[in-house]
Formats: C-alpha cells, sequence, structure tokens
C-alpha cells in the first residue's frame, strides 16, 4: 500500500468555518481553539495540494480512471457529499466542518484510541466505515488523514505515535476500497491541542484524529 506521509510545520487559522453538533444537528461558528486547529490543518491540506506534488498525484488517479472536476461542478459535488456525511456520522460524535470546497471531520479519542495506542478503538470501526462508504462513492476526493496526540510523554514519542494513529485510520480506510494514491498522511503530535491537557477529558479531545476532504481539480 502506497500512502504518502507529510512533514507538516504550519500554523493557520481559518475564519468562517462552521460546525455542525452532531447530536443537535445545530449549526455555529467556529471562533474557538478548535476551530484554530481545524483551519490550521485545512490550510495544510490546500498548502499542500497547490504544490507541484499535486500535479504527480492527479497524474496517478486520472490515469487510474478518477475524474478531475472543474469549476461550479466542485461546489455542487463537495455540498452532496457534506450532505450524505453529515446524515451518516449523525449522533457519532465526529464534528463535520465546511470550510469552502474542504470538508473537514473531526474524531475526538473517546471513539478514536486509547491513550498512548495507535490501535482503533472497537467502536471506531462503524465510523471509519460510515465514512468509507460515503467517500468511495465521491472517488474524486483527496484524503488527507492527521493525528493528534494529547500532552503525556515525550514530544518526540507523541509525532511518532500521531503519524501511527493516522497511518491506522488509513490502513483501515484501504482495505475497504479506497485507491491508496488518494491518502495522504500526517502526525502534529500534540503540537496542536483543542483542549486543556490537565484534566482527561481535554486529553481525550486531543487524542483526535482529523481527515480533511478536498476535491480533484482540473
Amino acid at each position: 500500500m502506497r500512502i504518502v506521509i507529510l512533514s507538516l510545520s504550519i500554523v493557520l487559522a481559518l475564519s468562517g468555518c462552521q460546525t455542525t453538533n452532531p447530536y443537535t444537528g445545530e449549526k455555529k461558528a467556529s471562533n474557538s481553539s478548535k476551530g484554530a486547529a481545524i483551519g490550521a490543518i485545512s490550510g495544510a491540506v490546500i498548502g499542500y495540494l497547490t504544490s507541484s506534488k499535486k500535479d504527480r498525484r492527479k497524474g496517478l488517479l486520472i490515469g487510474a480512471g478518477v475524474g478531475a472536476l472543474s469549476g461550479a461542478a466542485i461546489g455542487n459535488y463537495m455540498d452532496k457529499q457534506e450532505k450524505k456525511l453529515r446524515k451518516e456520522l449523525k449522533q457519532t460524535g465526529v464534528s463535520v466542518t465546511r470550510s469552502g470546497n474542504s470538508i473537514i471531520l473531526n474524531m475526538p479519542g473517546n471513539i478514536t484510541f486509547a491513550s498512548g495506542s495507535s490501535d482503533l478503538n472497537a467502536r471506531f470501526f462503524a465510523v471509519l466505515s460510515s465514512i468509507t462508504k460515503v467517500v468511495n462513492e465521491y472517488k474524486s476526493t483527496l484524503i488527507l488523514i492527521v493525528g493528534h496526540t494529547d500532552s503525556v510523554g515525550s514530544e518526540k514519542s507523541n509525532l511518532i505515535l500521531s503519524e501511527k494513529r493516522a497511518n491506522s485510520v488509513a490502513s483501515y480506510m484501504s482495505s475497504q476500497g479506497i485507491l491508496s494514491n488518494r491518502i495522504m498522511i500526517a502526525g502534529y503530535g500534540e503540537s496542536q491541542p483543542i483542549a486543556s491537557n490537565e484534566n482527561n477529558s481535554g486529553r481525550q479531545q486531543n487524542r483526535r484524529v482529523e481527515i480533511t476532504l478536498e476535491p480533484l481539480n482540473k
């Protein structure tokens, strides 16, 4: 399986994002530190996808029969994908954020990984299967999987752990039929907390995986 690993050190806060409460379906502006972290991930994938590597990746995917999108078709394509994801992930604990033509899925530690582990929690399989079901339908979508940790342990070990977590998610999605050339992974370690690491609840939020979905555009 061929998955690209990115070394990311970008800190970027995007404004104007909206999040939807997975339990109530209510939309609200994301103006907290969590929003900043999600913005950083979105910025990272946008930066990556506008590099020369994008052209090589696009060539590989088009060569494999994956169609690229253009113009107004992109927005409509991502709108439909977002709608299906919100339906599939309702009441799972996964938040869905739309930023431009990016869709960001945030999965906290209570459904992803135990502290210090890169093994998928049993309840996480159903969530990933729901995501994979949709993304398999929308084949002109690039997938960036980013792992994060809490602050327990050294920075070096947490960086390695975050990459292993991202790779665990990528491996599962690939095993469910996602073309591996669509998938990129990265690990931020403990550098992008969205809550306090001083208590278990905060650490659980920081011990998360974020998936950013981007259209394969011409």
